[in-house]
């Protein structure tokens, strides 16, 4: 088998993010591959002790692939101050196309487009990809996968970090399917009684309150803040309310529009004209206009940039969601130029959590060799995009950790699914498979 034959079997996806499938890039043929390890949402770690303990790893991950897609040359993207996995990963280089490529500890360093402009000055076209530049981008624990991969290991456990209100906050491995109470008991336990949860990140991370929700090939990590926070009370509210505080306070002072990362790189994302939809309607519905079309919802308008707390990135949410239904697909009029003050407009990452009142939880997640051990694992059959993988298993079958569970239907965009443990299936749906460890 080929490589991408090889990710493809392994079930390996993006880690960092929508879950990709990585035999499908596998197969492109570009001029520049670029490892993302920028991580650059408040509180997460895990990205920083993954590259500082299996540097190796990684880089022959990233090694295997530049060869496969033909890249003339190779970005490393790291943050300066994290120098200590920097070195890690520079002295395990050994084909001398791979380059450092340091950022700042700026929010968000790790977006595809600001990745592929620091490190090439392309500028992926509007509603594109990195495919579009001659670019391939891939997580650090994409490529760490895809070593494994390469000696035919499947992806069955995900390293991710755990910060916020634990005893010991820390990074380690754990068993795909896990569930987050076994994840959060690993890490000494909670510190405080009524909490919720923010997986793979306060800013695009998404909010729950279950710790029986389990961990998928693309979970980041786990934050758990007190109910009580500034953050949970801003983020739970409805949609409705969000709409009706937006349409009673917004001045349209644009603030939310300068120090868009998106809008700095010369893209037509203006979430303060989103807002002034709010203005002429009660929710924002048909008269949504297209300056959300292009928005990354990095959330860095709502959380920092209003200076009246109010929501344009969920704004510009609703906007997409409703052009989505209509069919409407924004075409940019205008060139794609980068802002002249974009350098001045960055934000700090100390900045943004001091204003999202996160200092206080800032706290190091030393890597944990050891890994939970949960009762049972419930392994979702959709962690990926595209498709959800077809159960090959059934009620009583017994598997071990490596052992194909589920598989991607014929000419399905999709990836195969491993059982994370040793054990017995106890429950198949089209949803999910529950494996009773042994």
């Amino acid at each position: 088998m080929n490589l991408d034959e090889k990710i493809f079997e392994a079930g390996v996806v993006g880690a960092g993010g929508a879950g990709f499938p990585t035999h499908v890039k596998a197969k492109s043929k570009v001029e520049y591959l670029i490892a993302n390890g920028a991580e650059c949402e408040p509180l997460m770690h895990k990205d920083f002790e993954l590259m500082l303990n299996f540097a190796p790893q990684v880089v022959k991950g990233m090694e295997l692939l530049l060869e496969k897609v033909g890249a003339k040359k190779g970005f490393f993207g790291i943050k300066r101050k994290n120098i200590k996995a920097a070195e890690k990963i520079q002295a395990s280089f050994s084909n001398g196309k791979i380059e450092m490529t340091f950022l700042g500890d700026y929010y968000p360093a790790g977006d595809e487009y600001e990745l592929v402009y620091e490190t090439t000055k392309r500028l992926i076209p509007p509603h594109g990809i990195p495919l579009d530049v001659g670019c391939v981008v891939n997580n650090v624990e994409s490529m760490f996968n895809i070593a494994n991969a390469a000696e035919g290991i499947p992806v069955t456990k995900k390293f991710l970090s755990v910060n916020g209100a634990v005893r010991n906050p820390s990074a380690f491995w754990v068993p795909v399917g896990t569930p987050f109470r076994d994840v959060l008991e690993h890490a000494g336990g909670i510190t405080i009684d009524d909490y919720g949860i923010f997986v793979g990140g306060v800013m695009m991370g998404r909010l729950t309150f279950d710790d029986t929700d389990v961990v998928t090939k693309t979970t980041g990590g786990l934050i758990v803040l007190p109910r009580s926070h500034y953050l949970i009370q801003r983020l739970n509210r409805k949609p409705r309310e969000m709409n009706r505080i937006g349409k009673s306070a917004c001045d349209q002072c644009s603030y939310c529009t300068e120090l868009c990362p998106r809008y700095l790189l010369g893209y037509d994302v203006e979430p303060h004209k989103v807002m002034r939809s709010l203005e002429f309607t009660t929710s924002g519905k048909a008269l949504w206009n297209q300056y959300a079309d292009l928005c990354s919802t990095c959330g860095l308008c709502t959380l920092y940039s209003c200076p009246e707390g109010l929501y344009p990135r969920e704004a510009c949410i609703q906007s997409k969601d409703e052009m989505r239904k209509e069919n409407f697909k924004f075409e940019q009029k205008r060139e794609l130029k980068v802002h002249p003050m974009k350098e001045n407009r960055r934000v700090p990452l100390k900045q943004l959590m001091k204003k999202i009142r996160l200092t206080d939880y800032d706290k190091p997640t030393p890597y944990n060799p050891e890994m939970p051990k949960p009762e049972s694992v419930k392994i979702l059959t959709k962690q990926h995009t595209g498709a959800p993988s077809k159960p090959v298993v059934s009620i009583g079958d017994v598997v071990k950790e490596g052992d194909l569970i589920a598989d991607v239907p014929a000419d399905a965009l999709g990836a195969k699914v491993h059982s994370s443990v040793n054990g017995t299936v106890t429950q198949v749906s089209e949803e999910y498979i529950r494996i009773k460890c042994e």
